[in-house]
Parts: structure tokens; C-alpha cells; sequence
């Protein structure tokens, strides 16, 4: 049996395994049948199922085309920047080993952020997670498939996107709620595409972990509401460890309120005192998710100049910048690890949203100045339970070694001299669907206003409530995406306007069809 231990977010996963779940073919959402059922070129998604069935005998078939990544936002950009700086392998042979050129150096992507219905983590509280399933669905259609949107809302839909021979799963919440769908949708489909998730990744970074930890600490989890609320994390990493014979290790999780909206400026978590201000979304005396506790300020040591309101008035308190979420964060997981009893110290940190690898340094920060924590009786409550260095696990990182081993195992990784399908990478969001939606539309976010996002029923597939448009049509995502070229220098290259956006080559045929 495994042993949880709640408290707030955090969980403590003792010795026991947990298997890993899979979607019953009844449990399917509704949208996997239908998407079965009706293969007319205007359907819901138009996948060009005579593509997919010649691969059916010959994966290898798929070679050309180019790889799919998608998450709810624009944070899977890091696990992109993370596929496309491998080098663990030599690019001729494929044998292991560093050659100086990127692994996947000659391959195209398609990336997809689904920011009209981001986050996906705050589905499950809102009592959505069927709706939030059937959208995970809906974004591999849309990388399977051929259609996209133009700049003008009244644009017919697009039929020239190519489709993909790898899905990468690149959100965490996404991973945990819906890879065991796809995977046996796929298979329903009789598709035979690979599909990997960075949970699963992370997973196989703690137990890498585990091997060099002379001091059988802890994991602990960063993550979002929604990926710690599937427990997801704690289930893979007790599954791995028990397949290759180790001890299951204790995990404690976080669920963050807002340090992905933060990383990434969205105004419902942080502003400026110059611009109209979403209404706040994060940590406060009155959130009930994540409640800004009295008894812990001096444990939080908030940067005062950047909080707007009074903390004698917690209620009223917004935390204003990335290193206050952070150190709001590390400081609940950790009080509430030490108030479980626990008594390992935390030796491995899991990244476990795409955002964070972005703040890699502040999180190590505020783990280290709580280590060294004197309360006001000079006591460290902290010291023991976090380790003098700490690993953290970059999920990214070893999304790419799977993505690499497994397109390899295909045989569909491209060969020297061969071209992509698509000519370059093409990156695509998500917008609220303006010839529908009225006052749906949150003015400060571009996306759907909470009270609409959080009402929907999964279900209907008569209309599309979002456009998929190309990035380079969304200025504010595009705006958000090139601020991180500085940490994401690789992605930076082929955004829209990057200075390698045009790439040599020529358009390629599709595999054949069937016969």
C-alpha cells in the first residue's frame, strides 16, 4: 500500500507501489468515438487517416513528417528548447555518445499552446476534468490533423497543415489527465504513433536521481494544482522505482496558485501600477487554495517592495513578482513537509510545469535560505529536511531521450540528406473564437473569461469555441514567447521573426497512402 500523508497540497508517499492507471475504452471521452465515426473532410478533425494506415505495417513511413509538441500555454517551449539542445548520440549511427550536433538537428516541429483554455490545472477544482480531457484530446486532433485558422475571424479554416509522426505531451497536467486517452485513442484509431509525456520523463529523472543520493532523501514536487491533485507524479516514480528494484522514496508536492501565470506576466497574478489589473488570482488571506498564512511571514520572507497592499491586511495582500509565488511556494511545502513528521531531507526537486525550469536559480534560493531559516527563538526547524545540494529533475530534458530512443526504434528519425515535409517549424495558439464569443472574452488575458472557460460540458462538437491561429497572429503570445529568447536561445531561432525563421530546404511529399 502507499501511505499519503495530505497536508494542504503536499503528499508523502511511503514504501508500496501504486500502478500506473490506463483509460478504459468506456471511459473515453465522447469526442474519441465521435472523432471514429465520423471521417468527412469537415469534421471536428480532419485526420488524413489513409497517411496513418500505410504506416500501419511500416512506421518508418511517417519519417518525413514533422514532430508534434503541445501544451495548455506557451511553457512548453522549454521542453522544445530541451529536445532541440540534445546531444547524447552520434547522428549516423544513433549510437550513445555526444558529437557536437543536435540530436534531432534535422527535424521539424509543430508546436501548439492551447491559451485560450490555459491553465489546465485549475480544471479539476472547477469540477471540469471531463471537459479538461476531452481538450487534451482535442489538441493531439489538432496535430494529427490538417486544419488551422487565418488572421481574420471571418477566415475559412486552412487545410494545408502537415500532420505529425510523434506527439510530445509537453504540459504536466496534460501528461497526468490525458496521455493514457490519447495513447488508447490512438489505438482505437488504429494510429500507430508514438506519444510521449513529460510526467512519465520526469518520473525516470528521480529515479536517475536516486542512484547518486548517498543520502536516501526525499523528491519533492513543484507543480501545478491540477498535476498534483492527480497524484501523478508520486504514482509514476513508485512504478519505476518498484520495475527496477528500489526502495519507493518519499515524495511531498506543491500545488502551485499562479507561479506559471507569474513566469509568464499574466496580469490576473502580477502587474504594475500603470496598467488596468485583471483581478487578482493568487495567494491571499482570502484565497482558500492557497491561503497566505499569519504564522509564516517571517518563513515566506516576501521582498516587500514588490507586494502591493498591506501585509497587516492579508486579505488584501497580492504577491507581485516571481520570487514572492517562489518563495510563497517552497515555504508551504516545506512547513507542511516538517508538520507531517517527515524526517528525510528533500534531495531531489522535480520542475513539474513547464514554466519553472525558467526559475531554476530563485527556487534553489529559496531552498537554501530556508535550510538556514532561524525562527525567533534561533531555532532551525528547517535544516534538516532539505539537503545541502539539491538535484533538480528538468522534465524536458528527459522527454527528449525518450522522444530520441523511441523515433529511433521506429526507424523514423530523418536520414542524412532527407527532407521534412514541412519546410520549417510552425507554432500555433489558441484564441477565443470571436465570431461566437461575446462577453466571454477576458479583456486582460486574451483568452475566455473564468466564469465561461469553467462552465463548459464536454461534448459538443458542432462548433469550434476557439481559432487555432499561427503565433505570429497573437501578439501577445508571440510578445510572451520572444521575451524568454535569453533562456530559450534554440526556440528563439525559429520563432516567427527569429533569425533562422527561414530555413533551407523544399517541400516534401506525404508518405504514401495506403492502398
Amino acid at each position: 500500500m502507499v501511505r499519503l500523508i495530505i497536508t494542504s497540497w503536499c503528499f508523502v508517499v511511503g514504501i508500496g507501489l501504486l500502478p500506473n492507471g490506463s483509460a478504459a475504452a468506456d471511459d473515453l471521452p465522447a469526442i474519441v468515438a465521435h472523432v471514429a465515426g465520423h471521417r468527412e473532410p469537415d469534421a471536428v478533425a480532419s485526420i488524413p487517416w489513409d497517411t496513418y494506415a500505410a504506416a500501419a505495417t511500416d512506421p518508418a513511413e511517417l519519417r518525413t513528417l514533422p514532430i508534434g509538441v503541445f501544451d495548455s500555454g506557451i511553457g512548453g517551449l522549454t521542453v522544445l528548447e530541451a529536445i532541440l539542445k540534445l546531444d547524447q548520440h552520434h547522428n549516423g549511427t544513433g549510437a550513445p555518445g555526444a558529437d557536437g550536433k543536435p540530436d534531432f538537428q534535422n527535424e521539424r516541429f509543430i508546436y501548439l499552446g492551447d491559451q485560450a483554455n490555459m491553465p489546465y490545472g485549475n480544471y479539476g477544482s472547477a469540477g471540469r476534468v471531463d471537459f479538461m480531457r476531452e481538450l487534451i484530446l482535442r489538441d493531439a486532433l489538432f496535430l494529427l490533423g490538417d486544419r488551422y485558422y487565418g488572421a481574420l475571424p471571418t477566415d475559412p479554416p486552412k487545410r494545408d497543415k502537415p500532420p505529425v509522426k510523434a506527439i510530445v505531451i509537453a504540459c504536466n497536467t496534460a501528461t497526468a489527465y490525458g496521455l493514457d486517452d490519447i495513447r488508447a485513442a490512438l489505438e482505437k484509431w488504429k494510429i500507430p504513433l508514438l506519444v510521449v509525456g513529460v510526467v512519465e520523463a520526469g518520473g525516470h529523472g528521480v529515479i536517475d536521481a536516486m542512484r547518486n543520493d548517498t543520502t536516501a532523501g526525499a523528491a519533492a514536487v513543484l507543480a501545478t494544482v491540477g498535476t498534483c491533485s492527480s497524484n501523478a507524479y508520486p504514482k509514476t516514480i513508485a512504478r519505476l522505482a518498484g520495475q527496477q528494484g528500489l526502495q519507493v522514496p518519499v515524495v511531498c508536492q506543491q500545488g502551485s496558485v499562479g507561479l506559471a501565470g507569474a513566469i509568464e506576466s499574466n496580469p490576473a497574478f502580477v502587474t504594475t501600477p500603470s496598467e488596468q489589473s485583471a483581478p487578482y488570482q493568487g495567494p491571499s488571506g482570502a484565497n482558500k487554495q492557497a491561503t497566505l498564512q499569519r504564522a509564516l511571514l517571517n518563513v515566506y520572507g516576501f521582498d516587500k517592495q514588490a507586494i502591493v497592499g498591506d501585509l497587516n491586511d492579508l486579505a488584501n495582500v497580492r504577491l507581485n513578482s516571481v520570487d514572492n509565488y517562489i518563495r510563497y511556494d517552497v515555504a508551504t511545502l516545506v512547513d507542511a513537509y516538517q508538520r507531517s513528521g517527515a524526517t528525510k531531507p528533500i534531495a531531489t526537486v522535480v520542475l513539474g510545469c513547464t514554466h519553472y525550469p525558467l526559475a531554476v536559480a530563485p527556487i534553489d534560493a529559496a531552498f537554501q535560505r530556508l535550510r538556514t531559516y532561524r525562527d525567533a527563538s534561533g531555532r532551525q526547524p528547517y535544516a534538516s529536511l532539505i539537503a545541502e545540494k539539491i538535484t533538480y529533475v528538468d522534465p524536458g530534458e528527459y522527454t527528449a531521450r525518450e522522444l530520441y530512443r523511441g523515433l529511433f526504434l521506429r526507424k523514423q528519425l530523418l536520414r542524412a540528406g532527407e527532407g521534412c515535409f514541412a519546410k520549417h517549424d510552425t507554432f500555433y495558439v489558441t484564441v477565443p473564437n470571436s465570431m461566437l464569443a461575446d462577453d466571454r472574452n477576458e479583456p486582460f488575458t486574451g483568452g475566455f473569461t473564468a466564469a465561461y472557460k469553467y462552465s463548459r460540458l464536454p461534448g459538443d462538437f458542432r462548433r469550434d469555441d476557439v481559432r487555432t491561429v499561427p503565433i505570429a497572429f497573437n501578439a501577445d503570445a508571440l510578445a510572451a514567447a520572444w521575451a524568454w529568447r535569453s533562456k530559450l536561445p534554440l526556440v528563439a531561432q525559429r520563432l516567427p521573426d527569429g533569425p533562422n525563421r527561414q530555413l533551407q530546404g523544399e517541400t516534401f511529399p506525404l508518405p504514401r497512402k495506403a492502398e
